[in-house]
């Protein structure tokens, strides 16, 4: 087993940042999707940030990324930063989810104007 969603990730997609390491485990995706629906908010952003820190970068899959930060959401509901960063990546990867990005938005201000 791999030791963090992370490196999980990166045996599976790729880093575009360093090289793959070698991995005699099985990488099925849905073995993957497994962990990942099931992480910590903490263990998501850290491999959201580690392979993908721009946004634009990284070779995890687009809905992925998306996944990634509703499951991040749902456990942090109400931090206007982290609703802001996953409206960019829906902006980013859209125009299909354009209006969650602009809701998420429209959150984030509410929260911070309380």
């Amino acid at each position: 087993m791999h030791s963090t969603l992370t490196e999980h990730a990166r045996c599976l997609y790729g880093d575009e940042y360093r090289p793959t390491p070698e991995c005699g485990l099985e990488h099925g995706e849905h073995y993957f999707v497994e962990e990942l629906t099931f992480a910590d908010a903490d263990s998501i952003l850290a491999m959201l940030r580690e392979l993908c820190p721009h946004v634009v970068d990284g070779y995890l899959p687009v809905w992925i990324r998306n996944l990634a930060h509703r499951l991040v959401l749902l456990q942090r509901p109400d931090e206007p930063a982290l609703l802001r960063e996953a409206a960019e990546s829906l902006w980013m990867h859209g125009p299909d989810w354009d209006y969650i990005a602009e809701d998420l938005k429209i959150r984030a201000d509410a929260l911070e104007t309380g």
